[in-house]
């Protein structure tokens, strides 16, 4: 079957119920957290499985024109779980948000399915005009704790951020993003995943920070390793009794000869 005939099927194929898309948030839950044990417990005290669950009622009403009923929902679901869905967002299949204390997601925010965001995430805009203002999330983007993603930016599929990383422009499939602004840098190649493809060591991410500072304190002390070997700290040129370039407008100074 070429790609047309799939894209075919694809537009063919029915929209799963609000039923079975309940069922995949919360089957989701066992693939991406060690601690759910049963459903009874993950659809009684996983607040991010009761956010996405209403959302998706929410985002209902908001396509039927019942905008005031869909926020007043979504305005309840924030009181009872601190998680801030717009019902204007489109949510993918197999949503998960973990803990999910403090996760805020805008209006124009589109979602791809097996998506994981973390507790703190923020998918906001930068603009006060009408339109969209906030990110595209493809399939199985993992965003990492208290990470920011904002403005009509594109993370495409497979794509990390790290935690408190904030985003701010496009990330192509497969990268991970670090710091502020986010950086792209190279995943590791022996990362854990799960059965859809959804790598959930985020924490083991490259630091380029980190490795930049590492590389200049190694570089300081070859530095001063190689200034100890000179008499009296003296460079090389000046402790022969010459004057160096780099000394010869200020002979009193801490490389003089005393």
């Amino acid at each position: 079957m070429n790609s047309a005939e799939l894209a075919i099927n694809e537009v063919s194929a029915p929209a799963p119920g609000l039923f079975a898309l309940w069922r995949e948030d919360i089957a989701c839950v066992f693939e991406r957290d060690p601690a759910a044990r049963n459903r009874f417990e993950v659809l009684t005290t996983y607040p991010g499985v009761h956010a996405i669950m209403l959302h998706r009622v929410a985002h209902k009403l908001w396509r039927r024109g019942w905008r005031y009923l869909a926020r007043l929902l979504a305005f309840m679901v924030r009181l009872t779980t601190n998680i801030d869905i717009h019902p204007g967002a489109q949510i993918g299949r197999r949503f998960f948000i973990d803990h999910g204390a403090g996760v805020v997601i805008g209006e124009t925010a589109i979602v791809g399915d097996d998506c994981t965001l973390y507790h703190g995430v923020t998918l906001g805009g930068t603009s006060w005009n009408k339109g969209r203002r906030h990110p595209q999330l493809g399939n199985g983007v993992l965003v990492g704790a208290g990470a920011k993603v904002l403005g009509a930016i594109h993370l495409a599929d497979g794509v990390r951020v790290g935690a408190n990383s904030v985003v701010v422009q496009d990330v192509p499939a497969g990268r991970t993003v670090v710091g502020i602004p986010g950086r792209i840098v190279r995943a590791r190649n022996a990362a854990r995943r799960t059965v859809h493809g959804i790598d959930l060591d985020h924490h083991l991410i490259p630091d380029p920070v980190g490795r930049a500072i590492g590389c200049l304190m190694e570089r300081i002390e070859h530095l001063e390793k190689k200034l100890a070997q000179m008499p009296d700290g003296a460079c090389g040129e000046c402790a022969e009794g010459g004057h160096c370039d780099a000394h010869a407008f200020d002979h009193d100074g801490p490389h003089a000869k005393r």
